[in-house]
């Protein structure tokens, strides 16, 4: 079959499309995460940003005020928090390494030998080491980094307000790329809403929610170097099955084995009956409720993302898994064939 001046055209505008999107790709790889981090927050901050230009009345200026609040929530913290982190992470080396657990110890295993105990008590200091080296480390490179993390951060802020001033015009752009028909395209676009909500709300917002009442927690409860294990408790909260329990069970511990027992037990219920509860009420309602999407995926997801694309993954690895089983089940269900109709 020859090939027609129409053809080669054809297969030249394809070759040219491919490699500009390859070069896109190359010129935006730097800077990926740091637009999709400013894309994932304009989404979180758009019904803020909804509220003020209901008595704003301009677009430009409502999103220069929500862009500011975000970059105050963000920056003023960190230039108040970082010295303070340093200074308790190095207080929990300490505690670790001084702490004697062998009464712990014997009074879990009666019948251990004083070996075993040993062992014990050695693996759990050098545990604790590692942890707290590794979070020095994570402060020491983003100090050495500053000026970096600081152009990503700027990045972050444009994106974010231009994403919240153009968000209509986004969603109509989004909206035209989807080769879907009209009356396939609303259900579509329901369900990856649906998803999205579900994570950044159900698992994001809530886990945040979930570790601030954990740091409520630790500060009512005068617990030692609190503002260091609050952020560990917000992290955790956020990744579903483990929670904040990895923080509050240990401390509990670490209470219990420091001769206040009363004190421990007031922490612990506090935890188990306000802080836990919390994924029984907010979770549910955004995860159970607008999807049936398992949280095992969304671990598997955070997890993976993690490895992938760091921090930003807790966030970018749910929505991937989750929007590729979406796809799935249209096909199982044979119904994307349909879409096009």
């Amino acid at each position: 079959m020859a090939l027609t001046e129409a053809d080669a055209k054809k297969i030249a505008l394809v070759i040219l499309f491919a490699g500009l999107a390859v070069l896109a790709f190359l010129v935006i790889k730097p800077v990926l995460l740091s637009v999709l981090a400013g894309l994932i927050l304009a989404y979180i901050f758009l019904p803020v940003y909804k509220l003020i230009l209901k008595v704003v009345k301009s677009k430009t200026i409502s999103a220069a005020i929500v862009s500011i609040l975000l970059l105050a929530m963000i920056i003023i913290p960190l230039w108040y928090l970082l010295p303070m982190m340093s200074e308790q992470v190095f207080g929990i080396f300490k505690l670790s390494q001084n702490l004697d657990l062998t009464g712990f110890t014997k009074a879990v295993f009666p019948s251990a030998s004083d070996q075993f105990v040993a062992q014990v008590d050695a693996t759990i200091k050098n545990s604790f080491s590692k942890i707290t080296s590794s979070i020095l480390n994570s402060l020491v490179d983003f100090l050495l980094n500053f000026a970096t993390i600081s152009l990503h951060l700027l990045l972050v802020a444009f994106v974010f307000f231009f994403s919240l001033k153009d968000a209509d015009k986004l969603k109509n752009f989004a909206s035209g790329l989807l080769p879907l028909g009209k009356t396939k395209e609303k259900h579509f676009v329901k369900q990856f809403k649906d998803i999205t909500q579900s994570i950044l709300y159900g698992q994001i917002i809530a886990g945040v929610i979930q570790g601030t009442l954990a740091a409520l927690a630790l500060f009512t409860f005068n617990i030692p170097n609190a503002l260091i294990l609050s952020i560990i408790s917000m992290i955790l909260s956020i990744i579903p099955v483990i929670g904040p329990g990895f923080v509050y069970v240990p401390v509990t511990i670490f209470l219990i084995i420091t001769g206040d027992p009363l004190l421990a037990t007031g922490y612990f219920l506090f935890n188990v009956i306000i802080v836990s509860s919390l994924d029984n009420i907010f979770r549910a309602h955004f995860v159970s409720k607008r999807t049936n999407l398992s949280q095992a995926i969304i671990l598997i997801g955070m997890i993976g993302g993690l490895y992938l694309f760091n921090v930003l993954g807790l966030i970018i690895g749910p929505l991937i898994l989750a929007y590729f089983i979406t796809f799935l089940r249209a096909y199982k269900e044979k119904s994307i064939s349909t879409f096009f109709d």
